[in-house]
């Protein structure tokens, strides 16, 4: 199940396709374990006695179906088409459903079904909007029946899937945004097979135009060749060429600008980013090849979060897709601009907090008999170590030093427990898959390859509010190594590392990260918990700053701010523009491929439905207040849907409403804290510290930014309080977009009002 709480997705609405398994065979292992030293750490080569690596649906090992040329590079799991690489079930050695957006795909014997859903279906008593996966045609070579689809090639947000029955050979090279399939085959004629007998609009010999199921396509062979239709099957020779292409146009007249890119074809796709001052800045390049001619040009479609943040030049042409209508550039390239969400390790002083009662609520939980509350597995001793993390700066905030130091020594020894191999908890790492997965693992993060990034977020925030008190502690010579290598695997910003991934779940172009390790769902790759891949980034962010690692630092600022935009648009749906216009919901629990669903994979509990993507609450949260309204709507919705206020979830969805509402949240926390039983990553010192400062100092501003990534403002009563973190071990002075400077000791928070 690809989520981080996932127990069994009994009232999950999703159809998932039914399929038998069989065995794929063993993977491979080392020949003797051993330790691998990383600083003062180490984690294993092989996994502990009795546990399992990644899986078929019944339990049987499978490792990646890559080509020859492929099988070296790590495998992006967790991605948008990672079922070309991932078998799930045994009688399926091609693909599930995969979105690219506009295009749909699904890998079959004789090549890739290829669809345009445009009309959504409302599903599971309205619960769930998809537009889901039907196959238009079908593009491949005559007579091929090839017995698996492999990954050949991809880059940041395309992929090539590979084809061969031992006398054809097909690579397609397809793509997020990308209206075209770029086709090399040797062995065959190129082959079109439609759904149903296409309409003819346009006939050039070498470029056809039809339309099927209400759908435009151009179809292009080599210059010199001719398409025939025959029925449902269309077919062009290749003329000892080896390529062909489609595109899926918006109408029938935008056939000629299509054609002008149709051998242009698409070989890679790069993001790059910078963060500075306040501002986010990222460029989406694709690099392509003609395969005639000299044109090197194309087109592409861009999702909401995109279009909104670009002032690039955009064409008139428009799709549709899940995430609402896309919008088409013709250029290789774009560029997008946001202003950063800070991130803070607490919110500022203020004096709505009565020390007193906060003491005594953060001796409750660190003389507790047990802090981790039990916890054994990677997920939910993630869980008791971000409860904790979020108390050091609470209680330095207070001068309680000796409390912070013990709450800091209590993240310390259970993160060196983890950081260590061969006790009762431990890394391991997987040379097939090029993954390091904790043991005991839970949620299928070992069998699935999910939630990585859900999981080893609370790991790296506790790191970084370790390396806010102990910068030695932190050194890569000492703990920080084993940090930095979870990054590695949840979140690689490096394209050549051997070892592990690029971004492994953060989809670059999708603007989020995906939770299932296989994609094996015919609704595509989903999310649940986008909070807790926020809560990732927000480490980065901390994390980076404390180290001093620019890299991780900017990369999580990247990650936030992209991600933030997306969860505006695709979960809250923040501007009304996203969701069908008969999908009676204001919000979804979960994202896939194919739309989205009020629904989580455990229970379909509104408060948790809501809640599930707000937790943790934490100096990274503060990215919501740009969404003051849709967080409204979001709560009324909740209380619509609940029958009434929050019960189970109460202090997230308190904490929630207070970054739109703070008064609201207050007077709800003074009637309701007594008898308070906070969520299981919560405490009430923690509750009662963020409202009652909200209620204080206002909620976040966001029309304000800062020159380090780790400021916030806040805005209550036409008076704003400026707050940042300086990590640095010398005094720095934070100038704020509106002018207003802050004089930030070394080492120290600091705020001001104005």
């Amino acid at each position: 199940m690809p989520t981080s709480r996932s127990r069994r997705p009994a009232s999950v609405l999703v159809l998932v396709t039914a399929m038998a398994a069989v065995g794929l065979g063993p993977a491979a292992g080392p020949a003797a374990a051993a330790n691998v030293p990383v600083g003062s750490g180490s984690y294993s080569d092989t996994r502990p006695a009795g546990t399992s690596g990644p899986t078929n649906n019944v339990g049987a090992p499978v490792t990646p179906k890559l080509t020859e040329a492929a099988k070296d590079r790590p495998v992006p799991t967790n991605d948008w088409w990672t079922s070309v690489a991932y078998q799930r079930y045994g009688d399926n050695p091609y693909s599930t459903p995969m979105y690219g957006h506009p295009l749909t795909y699904q890998a079959t014997a004789g090549g890739l079904e290829v669809g345009y859903p445009t009309t959504p279906a409302i599903v599971g008593d309205g619960r769930q909007y998809e537009y889901a996966h039907k196959a238009d045609l079908t593009l491949g070579l005559a007579g091929l029946n090839s017995p698996d689809t492999k990954a050949d090639d991809w880059s940041d947000w395309t992929v090539t899937p590979y084809w061969s029955d031992g006398t054809r050979t097909l690579r397609t090279t397809i793509g997020h945004g990308m209206p075209y399939v770029y086709a090399k085959g040797s062995g065959g004629d190129a082959s079109i097979t439609t759904a149903s007998a296409p309409t003819v609009f346009s006939d050039d010999g070498n470029v056809l135009g039809i339309t099927v199921a209400g759908h435009h396509y151009a179809l292009f062979a080599p210059t010199g060749s001719d398409w025939s239709v025959s029925g449902s099957t269309i077919r062009a020779g290749l003329g000892g060429k080896d390529y062909f292409s489609l595109a899926l146009l918006p109408s029938e007249d935008a056939l000629a600008t299509y054609a002008k890119y149709a051998f242009s074809f698409v070989t890679g796709s790069t993001t790059s980013w910078n963060a500075e001052g306040g501002d986010v800045g990222a460029t989406y390049t694709l690099t392509t090849e003609p395969q005639e001619g000299t044109e090197k040009g194309t087109l592409q479609a861009l999702y909401r979060h995109q279009w909104l943040n670009t002032t690039d030049p955009l064409t008139a042409y428009t799709y549709v897709s899940p995430r609402g209508t896309m919008k088409v550039r013709e250029s290789t390239s774009f560029t997008t601009s946001q202003q950063a969400s800070g991130v803070l390790p607490a919110l500022p002083e203020s004096n709505g907090v009565d020390a007193a009662t906060l003491k005594t609520q953060l001796d409750d939980v660190v003389n507790a008999g047990d802090p981790f509350s039990g916890a054994t597995d990677t997920y939910w001793t993630g869980k008791a170590l971000g409860r904790l993390a979020q108390l050091a700066p609470i209680a330095d905030q207070i001068g309680e030093t000796a409390t912070r130091d013990k709450i800091v020594d209590l993240l310390k020894g259970r993160l060196e427990e983890w950081f260590t191999a061969g006790g009762a908890s431990e890394f391991s790492y997987d040379d097939d898959w090029k993954t390091l997965t904790g043991y005991p693992a839970s949620y299928g993060s070992d069998t699935e390859l999910n939630d990585h990034h859900f999981h080893y977020s609370y790991y790296v925030y506790a790191a970084a509010i370790v390396a806010q008190y102990d910068q030695a502690w932190a050194a890569e010579s000492a703990w920080g190594g084993m940090v930095e290598t979870l990054v590695r695997d949840a979140a690689n910003p490096s394209r050549t590392d051997s070892d592990f991934p690029f971004l492994r779940g953060f989809d670059v172009y999708a603007g989020h990260s995906w939770a299932s390790g296989h994609q094996g769902f015919a609704a595509g790759n989903n999310q649940e918990s986008s909070s807790e891949s926020i809560n990732l980034s927000a480490g980065l962010v901390l994390w980076g700053s404390a180290t001093g690692n620019d890299e991780l630092r900017d990369l999580g600022s990247y990650l936030l701010a992209t991600e933030s935009e997306a969860i505006g648009q695709y979960w809250f749906d923040a501007d009304q523009e996203v969701f069908p216009a008969d999908f009676a919901r204001g919000t979804v629990g979960m994202v896939w491929g194919s739309g989205g669903a009020y629904s989580t994979w455990w229970t379909a509990n509104p408060e948790e439905i809501h809640g599930i993507n707000v937790l943790p609450v934490t100096g990274g949260s503060l990215h919501l207040g740009r969404e003051k309204e849709a967080i409204g709507r979001n709560i009324a919705e909740m209380e619509q849907q609940n029958g009434g206020p929050a019960v189970e979830w109460r202090d997230i969805l308190w904490e929630f409403e207070a970054i739109s509402d703070p008064a609201k949240a207050k007077a709800k926390w003074d009637a309701g804290q007594a008898a308070l039983s906070p969520e299981a990553g919560e405490s009430k010192a923690h509750v009662n510290h963020w409202i009652n400062t909200l209620d204080a100092v206002g909620a976040p501003d966001p029309a304000v930014t800062g020159s380090i990534p780790t400021s916030a403002v806040f805005t209550k009563g036409g008076v704003s309080t400026y707050a940042a973190h300086n990590f640095a071990s010398t005094e720095r002075t934070v100038t704020f977009s509106d002018g207003t400077t802050l004089t930030v000791p070394a080492r120290s928070s600091a705020s001001t009002t104005g």
